[in-house]
């Protein structure tokens, strides 16, 4: 077995190395578009300033005095400078220097400050404060007061004096790397890895360093930019490469004395330099975008699920299940009504180096004015599945399975664009946490003006305006007053009803609410309740409501889908439901909720807890909590049954209950 797993481990290494994962950035790379144009521009400068002897019309020393100063023609393309040089073969020529001693200076940067920012942010304690105070030193330093110094002292020498910007350089860096592989360094798969027994070395180089590669290429194409600038300024003072050789700083310096004579000499000289680093900048963002999600679905992140687990963790990054092909029509048991249609909803999220199904083939209707709740206890998936539902799926997760149906269109796979028009606007969203999901730092109109503006379209003053009808339609007195208002000025009811006023911006015709009342008190929950009641039947809205809560199910929604442990175990009406359940886990979640016991009476409970999705059984995943249980239920995965006519439980012992009932 040991040697299974080392065969195994050299092999996702090899696959890192091989082409799969260079060939899954290249494609990701050509399917933008800015990226490919400055890639081939720089292709372009490179090719054109090495291979200047081939193609330059005119030596760049050679002088004509009977065309000084000349603007473009046919025997000149760029023009002449003072000395009757053809603009244009200097411009190729002077290339050389300038890319050269930027890859230089990058080189060394690279060479120094991604390693140390790795070590130091990895390893932390004394090191990370040492390393860190001497990157704050030598930060402080004047670059272009040392820089000059080592012309002083190492000579006229730009080779030297790209090598000593590298080392000024490079602690920026370092300093960029450590922040990113401290963020990183917190997350489960490394604490993962780490007790799984793999080095520190192995640790960095495949758990931290693909994950900090993002903002380490972008740091690098920005100074890879800084280098041509600084390079260019160096020779502008006439220090590196000097007369008559050429140089882009140098062709600029000369343009800058003739500039009353003859402006357009500026003009190749400084627009080359500016487009290299404009394009240096916007390839580094398009090849850091490729990267990083190519990293998310590479080998890397591939299922390798242990023998105790593997039914558990079936679906795998490396084997997602596809579900239906993209733009096929429902399924026909799909009501024709419905405005909201979730079939066979799948969603993984990675787990050190594995990816776990914790949604697992969840599907489940809303029809339009109706209210669903997605009931379960906490870790069953609910709040998984509503954001699935959105194209969020938290921790880099993703939706590996199964459709998201909306007025037709199917959200998943949709296109960013599509998404965003949807979000907000169609389909609404009221988190939990009301504090935690408004900024601090923007009053309370300015954000539900900035929500409106979004949605609609509207001027400033009229999303004012709107944002203050949003806040009387939520029942907030002294609307107008409230407005003003920072988050932190208001109470916690009061925030919840902003959240509310938020996601009813767009007009959606559906509502996704999670938790809305958890974090309120007994009597604003009542009054949220009824505000949303109130605004469900008076906007006509559909409503999703993700909550744990039987009362609150009870009291606002007309059909209940039970979640336990990734799956649905039972879809009803609220009637049904409560005079008779058809699943043990429902069941036993009404016998524990304190709404619906009789004074005095001692609540019962549920034994055990939900288990954690790697660990999920083959058979029923509720069999180990349940006094129903046989060995049936352990012996393979029990589907959906309808036991009654428009009812659905995941149980194979409905019958007992149905007796039980009578």
């Amino acid at each position: 077995m040991i040697q299974a797993a080392a065969d195994t481990d050299r092999t996702e290494s090899a696959a890192l190395r091989g082409p799969g994962i260079l060939t899954g950035i290249w494609r990701r790379f050509l399917r933008d578009p800015v990226g490919v144009a400055c890639l081939v521009f720089l292709i372009l400068v490179i090719a054109c300033s090495f291979g200047a002897s081939l193609i330059a019309p005119y030596s760049p020393l050679s002088a004509d005095l009977s065309h000084v100063l000349a603007l473009p023609s046919a025997h000149h393309l760029l023009g002449t400078d003072s000395l009757g040089r053809d603009v244009l073969s200097r411009l190729l020529y002077a290339g050389q220097p300038s890319l050269s001693g930027a890859a230089e200076a990058i080189g060394v940067a690279a060479a120094l400050g991604v390693p140390t920012g790795l070590l130091i942010g990895y390893v932390g304690g004394w090191a990370d404060g040492v390393v860190s105070r001497l990157i704050d030193l030598i930060m402080s330093i004047p670059q272009i007061v040392v820089l000059l110094m080592a012309f002083a002292v190492l000579g006229n020498s730009m080779t030297l004096a790209m090598l000593v910007l590298g080392v000024l350089i490079a602690p920026g860096l370092a300093r960029v790397t450590r922040a990113a592989t401290i963020a990183v360094r917190e997350e489960l798969y490394v604490t993962a890895a780490q007790v799984g027994g793999l080095s520190r070395l192995q640790i960095v180089r495949r758990h931290i360093l693909p994950a900090v590669a993002g903002p380490v290429i972008v740091n690098l194409s920005l100074l890879a930019a800084v280098s041509i600038l600084a390079e260019a300024a160096l020779n502008f003072l006439g220090l590196g490469v000097t007369e008559p050789n050429p140089s882009w700083g140098g062709m600029v310096a000369e343009a800058s004395q003739e500039i009353e004579q003859q402006p357009w000499l500026l003009f190749p000289s400084g627009l080359i330099i500016a487009l290299t680093v404009i394009a240096l900048v916007l390839f580094g963002d398009a090849v850091r975008d490729a990267t990083a999600q190519t990293y998310l679905d590479s080998p890397r992140m591939a299922a390798r699920p242990k023998a105790a687990s593997a039914q558990a963790t079936k679906r795998r990054l490396a084997d997602p299940d596809p579900g239906p092909a993209a733009g096929q029509a429902p399924a026909a048991s799909l009501a024709a009504d419905s405005l909201l249609w979730v079939q066979d909803l799948t969603v993984a999220l990675p787990l050190g180096d594995r990816w776990v199904t914790v949604v697992d083939g969840v599907s489940f209707d809303v029809a339009p004015g109706e209210v669903v709740g997605l009931v379960g206890e906490s870790g069953c998936g609910k709040t998984v599945t509503a954001l699935a539902v959105l194209g969020l799926v938290p921790a880099l997760g993703r939706i590996t399975g199964g459709h998201c149906w909306f007025a037709g269109s199917d959200l998943v796979g949709a296109a960013d664009q599509e998404l965003r028009a949807t979000r907000g606007r169609r389909i609404g969203f009221i988190s939990q946490e009301p504090m935690v999901s408004l900024d601090p730092a923007y009053t309370v109109g300015n954000q539900l003006g900035e929500a409106v503006r979004q949605h609609t379209g509207s001027s400033r003053s009229a999303a004012r305006k709107r944002a203050i009808e949003l806040l009387d339609m939520v029942e907030i007195p002294s609307a107008a007053d409230v407005a003003k208002r920072y988050p932190h000025e208001i109470s916690g009811g009061m925030a919840q009803r902003v959240v509310i006023a938020r996601a009813l911006s767009g007009s959606p015709s559906l509502l996704i609410a999670d938790e809305p009342t958890t974090a309120l008190d007994v009597t604003v929950q009542a009054e949220i309740l009824s505000l949303l009641r109130s605004l469900q039947r008076h906007e006509r809205m559909a409503v999703l409501l993700v909550t744990h809560d039987w009362g609150v199910v009870a009291d606002i929604c007309d059909r209940a889908v039970v979640m336990y442990a990734g799956q649905v175990v039972e879809r009803a009406g609220i009637a049904a439901v409560f005079q008779r359940p058809l699943h043990p886990y429902t069941q036993g979640l009404l016998q524990a909720d304190p709404h619906l016991a009789a004074d005095g009476e001692r609540l019962a409970t549920i034994p055990g807890t939900v288990p954690p999705p790697e660990s999920w059984p083959t058979g029923c995943r509720f069999a180990q909590r349940c006094s129903l249980a046989t060995e049936d239920c352990a012996a393979a995965p029990v589907p959906l049954l309808e036991p009654e006519p428009g009812r659905l439980s995941r149980c194979i012992h409905t019958d007992r209950m149905l007796a039980e009932a009578r």
